[in-house]
Order: C-alpha cells, then structure tokens, then sequence
C-alpha cells in the first residue's frame, strides 16, 4: 500500500500548516535548483525537453513551473506518475485548475515499474524527499521495533532498481534529479521524529536505524553521499553530482548525467 493512499493523509501532508519550517525552506531551495537544470538541459539539447516526475504527488513542481513562462516554455510534455491514487486524483484536478493538460500528464504508476515505460526522457526528476521512500520488499511496519535487528542498507535494492530503471529511459545527455534527500546525521533524524509524531503517527526506528519509520507506514531515509555513489552503481561516479540545498546539512540534491 503507498504511503498516500488515504486522501485525509494527502490533504495534511502537502499542507504548509503541517510542516516544519526545514521542510518548506527545503522544498524551495530543491525548485530554485531544478529551475537552473531545466535551464541548462535545454540550453545542451538546443531544444525543449522531456520531463518525467517520478512521485508527482499534489503535481506542485508543474503548477510552480507553468507560472515562470521562461522556463514553462523550455518544457515539452511534463509527464507525473505516482502509485497512490489519492494523489493521481489530486494531481489531476490541480493540472485541470491551472489549464496545463496540454503538456502535463498524470498517470497511476509504481515506480518499481518503469520498466515497461514505453517513452525516454531528457530529465526524470523526483522531488521533496521523495527519494528516500522507496523502502525495501518485505519490510514489516508492523513488526520492526526497537527491540528488533537493525535494517541493513548497505544496499536498498528497491532503490536501486527504480533508479537504474529510471536511467535506461534518459536520452544521452539526459539528468536524473533527486530533488531533496535528507542528510544522514542526528540532527536531521530528530526533525523527521518530532515531525511524525506532531502528526500523530508512532515512530518504530531509533538513533541506530538510517531511516525514521512510523506504525503507519510512512518511510524517510536519510543518505550520505557515499551511500548514494553506491547505490548507484550502474552511473560513473564522475557523473553524480551532490549540491547542499542549506549551509545546516539537512537536505542535498543529487544530479545523475547520462552520456
């Protein structure tokens, strides 16, 4: 079951009310930096480009980008996946509301499945910690404790799998964005606690997991740039790019180029 599936949950999660103020800062920094990607893709290609958001969400980065023309223009089809309906719904009515049908699509998709994706793309993108959900098969939110033999994620094979995915539909030339990753240190594990908690939720993970985990299957992982060059194994490590989106090490980008 996807994390957003209930439309309740949706609602309060991509409300500004709910969260804290690293998060929406964060969220900007990760769209001032996707701003200037855009930019020099298509500079590259000479041409408009293809974007694919892997976990659209409330579609929140095109409703931004269809309101700067300068970059809206740059862009030919804008093409959004996510595998909770609630959020395709959402999706959907947002796109509608700002009349952008004509470039962006919305499509119910897992990730994990990209697979029999039959389109490439100059820029697959995922954005506001979206990276960091994608936890292991069997992984039991009902069973995992604190009492229970730490998650090793050495390797995050549902990670990997939707990147490398991912990747074999870029064009030559073509970026992969992870957008905001949450940093791998106390400090950022603390504020992803505080903040499930004020939503109610019960977190299952402590100080010796790299991820924070709630009783209502929710998942954030937290990655160093170490981990990251691993994971992705199947990109020359000259080709990942890591940029701190603060000066407080809570979130980095990270920008995969294929040749």
């Amino acid at each position: 079951m996807a994390m957003y599936d209930n439309e309740n949950t949706v609602k309060q999660s991509f409300g500004d009310i709910t969260l804290p103020e690293y998060q929406i800062q964060a969220r900007w920094a990760e769209f001032i930096e996707l701003k200037k990607v855009i930019v020099e893709i298509a500079k590259r290609k000479n041409g408009s480009i293809r974007i694919l958001d892997i976990g659209i969400g409330n579609a929140r980065i095109a409703a931004h980008l269809c309101g700067i023309e300068e970059v809206w223009s740059l862009i030919e089809t804008y093409d959004g996946t996510d595998n909770a309906m609630a959020c395709v719904d959402l999706s959907k009515q947002v796109v509608n509301e700002m009349n952008t049908a004509d470039k962006v699509n919305v499509f119910f998709k897992d990730a994990a499945e990209l697979n029999d994706w039959n389109k490439t793309y100059d820029l697959i993108i995922t954005t506001w910690f979206t990276g960091g959900n994608f936890y292991p098969d069997g992984f039991s939110f009902d069973q995992y404790n604190k009492d229970s033999p730490r998650l090793d994620l050495t390797h995050n094979p549902k990670f990997e799998k939707i990147f490398q995915q991912a990747y074999a539909l870029l064009n030559p030339g073509g970026e992969i964005v992870l957008g905001c990753c949450y940093v791998d240190k106390d400090a950022t594990r603390i504020k992803q606690e505080t903040f499930y908690q004020e939503m109610n939720m019960h977190v299952i993970t402590d100080e010796r997991d790299s991820f924070t985990a709630t009783k209502e299957g929710f998942w954030s992982q937290r990655f160093t740039k170490e981990k990251l060059i691993n994971y992705l194994h199947f990109v020359d490590s000259g080709n990942i790019q890591v940029t701190a989106l603060d000066t407080y090490d809570f979130a980095m980008q990270v920008r995969i180029r294929k040749d």
